[in-house]
């Protein structure tokens, strides 16, 4: 009996799969059957991603998602060397604590170009006629629990997830006649190679603050794939425009 859960012969991309939450998707994808394109700027880590994935026919690129201007040719050798496209996980992004008072508009910018512009610009390349598969594709963006309840110094990051959490709504009522599902994951504080050397994780009294505040205790990078892959799939066919936030229950306290 196949398995609505598996992935394969499903083509996915997942971008800022050099490291953290993206690598393991991007894993987790190939173990499930996908064929997977890579991007992210860290060429050597990258690489080590790529050599994790299990199976054939996966493609790697270092690439800047907010060198806005080719993206369009990005995407056209990823369809030539694997196909159409089944599958887009956004999971690029940057974060950071900043109070209102230190921010600048060139930071804004910055933030709203590498977590909004790159992200939906990608999105509307994979989406092209001949990019992707015309019986239907699952586009993940990643937003943020941030993107749905407030927190001290966190308005720019917050700002740019509220965002794509709003614009999935609409998206997913545009590409539906096309079979083409859009959602959003918003995850809770996850430990990655990057955030765990942080002080609300690495100083033992704030990790234990912020271990509290998760019901569930702090996420892994696995919590986050898996439920990626759950959307993938065609198991989660007749869901789209949603938020699924994987926080370990930090937002129902």
């Amino acid at each position: 009996m196949n398995s609505p859960f598996l992935l394969e012969n499903k083509n996915i991309i997942v971008t800022g799969a050099s490291s953290g939450i993206g690598q393991q998707v991007a894993i987790l994808c190939s173990k499930l059957g996908a064929k997977v394109a890579l991007i992210g700027r860290n060429k050597e880590r990258l690489e080590e991603t790529y050599s994790k994935l299990e199976g054939e026919g996966h493609v790697s690129f270092s690439y800047d998602l907010t060198d806005l201007e080719h993206q369009k040719d990005m995407v056209y050798r990823i369809v030539s060397q694997m196909g159409a496209i089944d599958g887009l996980v956004n999971c690029a992004g940057i974060s950071t604590i900043l109070p209102l008072k230190l921010m600048s508009p060139e930071m804004v910018e910055e933030f709203f170009k590498t977590n909004v512009f790159a992200t939906i610009e990608l999105t509307r390349q994979v989406l092209g006629v001949k990019n992707v598969n015309k019986l239907g594709a699952s586009i993940i963006f990643f937003a943020s629990v941030m993107g749905c309840v407030g927190e001290n110094a966190k308005s720019l990051y917050s700002l740019t997830k509220g965002a794509l959490i709003s614009g999935t709504r609409s998206l997913a009522i545009e590409y539906a006649p096309k079979k083409i599902r859009v959602n959003v994951i918003s995850p809770g504080v996850v430990e990655t190679p990057i955030n765990k050397n942080l002080p609300y994780l690495a100083d033992p009294d704030r990790r234990k603050v912020t271990e509290a505040l998760h019901p569930l205790g702090i996420g892994t990078t696995e919590d986050i794939a898996n439920a990626c892959v759950f959307l993938l799939s065609d198991a989660s066919r007749w869901i789209t425009g949603q938020n699924l936030i994987v926080d370990g229950g930090y937002t129902i306290k």
